[in-house]
């Protein structure tokens, strides 16, 4: 088995990388509405106060909440445009769990875009006070809303908002397609057989079983030589005179 380092990284489809990209085009988009929001926050109050002004209903009241919703809105659109852009970076890792957590977040995203889209191609604000008698009708509130604010605005808003839900379908859909799947596909190690040259670790030893470390205070052999043996018995020289008290130890006598 080789090591994990040396195995090479698998290679990112284009499919994916675009995808990555839509999502960030999806976050940059969402922070320009958001400062769209922000620069028109006080003269969405003003026209709704104006519109307000010739009824029973309370115009500051209704301004703040509606102030209030839009802003919310964006700022809610905004953190999970971060999430999705946070998500595109592990998509570009190839983690699968990323992968179907954007399609997740990205379906509800879808939903409160294309909501919106709806909502400012019926009308804008609507707040029934038409239907009641006890307000404005949402054309009027729509009138002063146009007076009030720049000329540039309203197209930029829808447009923003198309852009954003083309990108974030566009980016659901690459990384739905087949060939993306083997790259967030897990996979299994394989073996490689050893390289030329290459230093691998001996064979580990068995657990419980224990090794043979040599025995204490046994002599080893000699590296070379033959081993030693008793020096002969020294011969009998003239001055050692046998003993005269055993039997058969005089010599003969001479005649």
């Amino acid at each position: 088995m080789v090591d994990s380092q040396s195995t090479p990284a698998r290679q990112r489809p284009s499919i994916v990388s675009i995808s990555s990209y839509l999502l960030f085009l999806f976050l940059a988009l969402q922070v320009i509405s958001l400062i769209i929001t922000l620069s028109t926050f006080g003269k969405t109050r003003d026209a709704l106060r104006a519109a307000y002004a010739d009824s029973a209903t309370d115009g500051d009241q209704v301004a703040d909440v509606f102030a209030v919703i839009g802003i919310g809105g964006s700022i809610v659109l905004l953190l999970l445009a971060v999430v999705l852009g946070v998500l595109a970076l592990f998509n570009n890792q190839g983690r699968n769990g990323a992968r179907i957590t954007t399609w997740i977040v990205g379906g509800i995203m879808v939903c409160c875009v294309g909501g919106g889209l709806l909502s400012n191609a019926a009308g804008g604000f609507n707040t029934g006070g038409g239907s009641t008698g006890d307000g404005p009708s949402p054309e009027e509130i729509q009138r002063r809303l146009e007076e009030a604010l720049p000329s540039w605005v309203t197209p930029v808003s829808l447009l923003l908002g198309v852009l954003s839900l083309i990108a974030l379908i566009a980016a659901l859909v690459l990384l739905a397609l087949p060939k993306a799947n083997p790259f967030f596909r897990k996979q299994a190690a394989g073996w490689e057989p050893p390289t030329p040259g290459a230093s691998y670790p001996g064979n580990p030893q068995v657990p419980g079983q224990p090794g043979y470390p040599q025995a204490s205070g046994e002599p080893g052999y000699p590296s070379s030589g033959e081993p030693s043996y008793p020096p002969p018995p020294a011969a009998n020289r003239p001055d050692d005179t046998p003993p005269t008290d055993r039997p058969g130890s005089n010599p003969p006598p001479t005649s």
